[in-house]
């Protein structure tokens, strides 16, 4: 029998297919219907049930071989970004503002692949695959809600793999790593409320604009000086409104922002350390801040024991120069809320390819994939699957 990565090789185009029709009808978050649709019928067609989970989009399959034991899960994301596409390819987006810009394309094309890799060898499985399309990964909300309906019950999983694209990496290698990858998402509301006035006359008002940029700066200071130099972390603010003409100093201002840890006690200790820096600036600017601090995601933390383990079935599919190192990165991923349920392993899949200008990095308007990467994707989700069931 071939191995799982001659057979991928052999599905390429088939796979390369499917990315493709899917980068042409990108879908927001919760709004992938045609996506779901696609899915199911694939799906159906290599007579894997589809599990009605309790959600509008998102598919959720069970592919059961022929002795019973463990229950894997494998995890791909579904929805597209709001970004209008620049790229000039016969795949290009044609839903205007809409692009998979984050290759969630490529998520779901390798979990299909893998999901006919697999049943191919349905005779051979001992245990149940369950393929999780999660809708809504952009918004930090989709794979809440798959687990608020169960997703992980019925049968009850033991462990989940998943992937995600890297352009740093090349096509063909992989990043397996024990511990952090990907950091913990948490986001921010400011609101700073002054007097307004003339801004010919700023000492009869309290400015909240100078108090706002007061703030900003004093926010990096909790990074440079309060944080451990060893420890990542990051203050951002992605959206800053006030005012509404060049002369007058407006009575508020509003930002939101985001923030990104590694160490769950970090995590836990920056809403109090910010609102320490924002209050203080505030009362000596003689402004008054509401400050809203929200924790969206936990970090991906891969348990050590079981991405050591990984690391044979990655080998047949990459070969042992195909594992690589590089940077975990301060992006977050709705996957980690999986891992809090059940153990779980993320992987960072190479889709770069610098030779032909595949550089570009998620969420930019230029972001493609090498689809050699394809056949790769596709057959290590299956080797993680089809191995772990055959030795638990």
């Amino acid at each position: 029998m071939k191995t799982l990565i001659e057979r991928a090789t052999e599905l390429q185009q088939e796979i390369v297919e499917i990315r493709r029709k899917l980068h042409r009808d990108p879908e927001l978050s919760f709004k992938e219907y045609r996506t779901t649709d696609f899915i199911k019928q694939t799906l159906s067609r290599l007579g894997i049930e589809i599990v009605d989970w309790g959600g509008e989009t998102g598919v959720v399959g069970l592919l059961k071989g022929v002795t019973p034991g463990p229950v894997v899960a494998l995890r791909a994301d579904i929805d597209g970004l709001p970004v209008q596409e620049e790229n000039d390819c016969v795949y290009r987006s044609q839903n205007p503002g809409i692009m998979h810009a984050c290759g969630h394309d490529v998520h779901t094309a390798c979990l299909l692949g893998a999901a006919i890799l697999l049943a191919e060898r349905r005779d051979s499985l001992a245990g149940t695959v369950k393929f999780v399309f999660q809708p809504a990964e952009e918004i930090n909300a989709g794979a809440k809600f798959m687990l608020e309906k169960g997703v992980l019950e019925n049968p009850k999983v033991s462990v989940i793999f998943g992937l995600h694209n890297s352009p740093n990496i090349s096509s063909g290698q992989v990043f397996l790593k024990s511990g952090g990858l990907m950091a913990a998402v948490d986001t921010t509301f400011l609101t700073v409320k002054g007097v307004g006035g003339h801004g010919g006359i700023p000492h009869l008002t309290c400015d909240p604009i100078t108090a706002v940029a007061a703030i900003i700066q004093g926010l990096q200071t909790i990074v440079s000086r309060q944080v451990n130099p060893l420890e990542p972390a990051v203050i951002s603010f992605g959206t800053i409104h006030g005012g509404h003409a060049n002369n007058v100093i407006p009575e508020k201002v509003e930002l939101t922002g985001t923030v990104r840890t590694f160490n769950p006690d970090l995590q836990i200790q920056m809403p109090g350390k910010m609102r320490a820096v924002i209050d203080c600036i505030a009362a000596a600017m003689k402004t008054e801040a509401e400050f809203v601090y929200r924790k969206d995601l936990p970090s991906v933390f891969n348990p050590p024991e079981l991405a050591e383990w990984c690391r044979v079935p990655l080998e047949k599919v990459f070969g042992p120069k195909g594992l690589v190192s590089t940077a975990p990165s301060m992006g977050g991923e709705d996957f980690a809320c999986f891992q809090e349920k059940v153990p779980g392993v993320f992987l960072f899949l190479g889709v770069g390819n610098a030779g032909r200008g595949i550089i570009n990095q998620w969420h930019n308007p230029h972001f493609d994939a090498d689809e050699d990467c394809l056949r790769y994707g596709a057959a290590a989700l299956a080797q993680l699957a089809f191995d772990y069931l055959e030795q638990h």
